[in-house]
């Protein structure tokens, strides 16, 4: 059934089937996380917060995840709203003690990936396309900075955010990015097998499991993505380069960089 929200929805579905929210991205063809969809995903975080729901499936309609956040919403006018606004959904989704489950097909780009990286389980389609391409505008995706390290190690991560390669849902669960892979037409039912495994247990006890389970990196991660954050707004915003790569991204033009 549909759950009711303050905020009418236009950019997401959702709903509850027993203990499981399921929370649609809808904003074709690829659905780009806007500013509305960033609202949207917080209102959506908070009805979920009710007893009898045990996990939150984010997926996206269309056979596409997410290609990322808005590129018009990083011009110097707009990149601190969206930035503050975006990384709320970020921490909305690592300070529920629903688990949270990734279903990844199609593309899984950028900001869409950060929205990935950051549930505690990810089941991608084995051709799923999977990259950080924020380096290739002259920028840094701030949520991957802080947290990608964790989870597939120091130099995978370099490589991912330094260079923007594109990689499959094949190696994202290679390097530790992804749970587990299947064909597209099995995926569906791999995510329902998890939720299926979950359905069972305490609400409450997975709670404070994942509480526990995040404890120690959570007080990393708090302080690192506030960091990247203020690098981001404090210094990246203001080079020439940034502001080129987003302008010729816009024109649909190749970057003229002044490394400056």
């Amino acid at each position: 059934m549909k759950i009711d929200t303050t905020t009418q929805l236009q950019r997401l579905t959702l709903d509850l089937e027993g203990p499981v929210a399921r929370v649609t991205l809808s904003n074709p063809p690829l659905n780009v996380i806007d500013l509305q969809m960033m609202d949207e995903l917080i209102a959506v975080m908070e009805q979920v917060e009710r007893p009898g729901v045990t996990a939150v499936v984010i997926r996206g309609a269309g056979k596409q995840f997410s290609a990322g956040v808005d590129i018009a919403a990083h011009t110097p006018d707009k990149v601190q709203g969206m930035l503050v606004k975006f990384h709320s959904v970020i921490r909305a989704m690592l300070a529920t003690p629903k688990i949270t489950i990734a279903q990844v097909e199609g593309a899984c780009l950028g900001g869409g990936a950060e929205l990935a990286l950051v549930c505690d389980m990810v089941y991608t389609a084995r051709n799923a396309s999977w990259a950080f391409p924020e380096i290739k505008l002259a920028c840094f995706p701030p949520v991957a900075a802080a947290a990608l390290a964790s989870v597939v190690g120091p130099k995978r991560a370099a490589e991912l955010i330094f260079t923007g390669r594109q990689i499959s849902g094949d190696e994202a669960l290679a390097i530790g990015l992804a749970t587990r892979a299947a064909r597209t037409e099995e995926l569906e039912s791999l995510v329902d097998d998890a939720v299926a495994h979950l359905d069972p247990l305490s609400s409450v006890a997975l709670g404070l499991a994942k509480k526990a389970f995040y404890s120690w990196d959570s007080m990393h991660f708090d302080k690192g993505l506030a960091r990247a954050e203020q690098i981001y707004l404090n210094e990246l915003v203001k080079t020439a380069d940034s502001v080129e790569g987003i302008q010729a991204w816009m024109e649909k033009r190749a970057p003229m960089w002044k490394g400056k």
